[in-house]
């Protein structure tokens, strides 16, 4: 339900601004720009989806074929110990493990092409267990939510466009943005086993976040030791690897056990079009509800507010330039996107904004696309308290990355 009102509140709000601007203000052109916004917004939705269909078709057929030769279910008992505690609903050696760890892992290497069709596989072998279709269940819940908080171990988009936008030291944000959606990820963690009363002080908990902290230091001191120049290019070479590596182990476990590999990626790849095509309603709803609240202004009215306040009581409000970014991530990722280049742009890409816009980019996922693409994609109606867990996984995600961008840019 709060995914309603949630979306209801952005049409309302809008309506209110947009009639005091016309009114008050004598802004004659804001109906105009709001249905401009909305017809191009619902346009950008499907093709969007549209878009994911042959992404989908690639990515659903090659875990047709790891399912038929053995691999996901190898994958799920690798994970077994640690999913097991955060998803007790999800019986001992199910397909949706597997499913789940591969899509953790292409979202950690910064493959969202990826991770976006290895989701949505998972919500479907979620909802096969699912006791009241039309409503989120607990583990689904969890992985969204663990989803929205987007742990990306090297935020190589980012590195790229600071490097485009001529930044002296592009991967200087690479720590404080590692660190920020770490906490995130442990905050939704946490938020959702509190609503699921799910104990995770748990011994194999705790080896997940000791072997995480390895390699996190790990990348750290392999990042520092590459040239500035070379950074994009090597950490995104060493993601793409790590996954076209396993589409091989795939290859050669079917081919092992003789099965004909060509066609269980054809009986799977079927599965992607229809896919793409069921989640065009939930994202152009979506869509079209941001379109309206930003296009009304009602966004910026919310920052300059929050710096009015900070300015009152005596605060430092050099951040504040950059929270349309933390605003618009949970939004849109190229709203998000575009708005962190015009920040590089208009203070400088070396700026205490330019760092701290570039360190929000990269801590947390777009929680309302993600909720609304994951859950539309198996009919989900009731989404029961993912939204709220997964905003309070931004905003502690976000509130880190201010802090931590005083800390070492400041």
């Amino acid at each position: 339900m709060a995914l309603n009102y949630v979306w209801l509140g952005f049409f309302l709000i809008a309506f209110v601004v947009a009639v005091f601007k016309s009114v008050f203000l004598q802004d004659t052109a804001i109906f105009g720009e709001i249905m401009n916004g909305m017809f191009s917004s619902a346009k950008s939705g499907a093709e969007i989806s549209l878009g994911l269909a042959g992404i989908m078709t690639l990515w659903l057929g090659i875990m047709r074929i790891g399912e038929v030769a053995g691999m996901i279910n190898r994958f799920s008992r690798m994970v077994n110990p640690f999913f097991s505690k955060l998803f007790p609903d999800v019986p001992k050696g199910h397909p949706a493990m597997g499913a789940m760890m591969m899509n953790f892992s292409a979202t950690m290497l910064g493959l969202d092409n990826a991770a976006t069709p290895l989701g949505l596989k998972a919500m479907k072998e979620l909802q096969e267990i699912n006791p009241q279709p039309e409503a989120a269940s607990n583990p689904q819940i969890m992985f969204l939510v663990l989803n929205t908080a987007g742990v990306v171990l090297i935020p190589t988009s980012v590195i790229a466009l600071r490097m485009a936008a001529g930044a002296a030291n592009p991967a200087d944000i690479f720590i404080p943005t590692l660190i920020s959606t770490f906490i995130a990820f442990i905050i939704g963690m946490f938020t959702v086993a509190i609503f699921q009363k799910i104990n995770l002080f748990k011994l194999p908990v705790l080896i997940f976040l000791s072997g995480f902290a390895a390699v996190v230091t790990a990348l750290w001191f392999w990042v520092r030791s590459l040239p500035a120049n070379e950074i994009g290019t090597k950490t995104a070479s060493l993601g793409g690897g790590i996954i076209f590596t396993i589409v091989i182990i795939f290859l050669v476990a079917g081919m092992v056990k003789k099965i004909n590999v060509y066609d269980a990626f054809i009986e799977g790849a079927k599965e992607g079009f229809q896919v793409s095509i069921r989640i065009i309603p939930y994202l152009v709803g979506m869509l079209v509800a941001i379109s309206v609240f930003r296009t009304t202004g009602c966004m910026d009215y919310v920052t300059n507010g929050i710096g009015a306040v900070f300015a009152w009581m005596g605060c430092n409000t050099d951040f504040v330039p950059t929270l349309p970014v933390a605003f618009m991530k949970p939004l849109s990722g190229g709203g998000a996107r575009g708005l962190m280049i015009e920040i590089m742009k208009t203070y400088g890409v070396d700026s205490f904004q330019g760092k701290l816009a570039s360190v929000i980019q990269g801590t947390t996922e777009t929680t309302f696309y993600v909720l609304a693409v994951y859950f539309g994609s198996v009919n989900i109606k009731f989404t029961r308290y993912a939204l709220v867990a997964g905003l309070i996984a931004d905003f502690f995600g976000m509130l880190s990355a201010i802090l931590l961008g005083y800390l070492f840019f400041h």
